[in-house]
């Protein structure tokens, strides 16, 4: 199993969610939990299509954090 860092992010009425280490792979839905179910799908779809023609499945190396900060 191996896992990618994945960034959601509220747009407007939309959810959106991409991976950094993942390049043209993105979905979009209408409650986080439907992106993060169709990211899921979508990726899952993205790594067979690069398997399929050969191409090298992207390693993992993105991280995520957070920083604090006043405002």
């Amino acid at each position: 199993m191996t896992e990618y860092a994945v960034v959601y992010e509220k747009a407007g009425s939309n959810w959106s969610a991409y991976s950094p280490d993942v390049p043209g792979c993105v979905s979009t839905g209408s409650t986080r939990e439907e992106v993060e179910r169709s990211f899921r799908e979508a990726l899952e779809f993205h790594l067979e299509g690069l398997r399929r023609h050969g191409e090298p499945i992207p390693e993992p190396v993105a991280d995520v954090g957070r920083v604090a900060v006043a405002a």
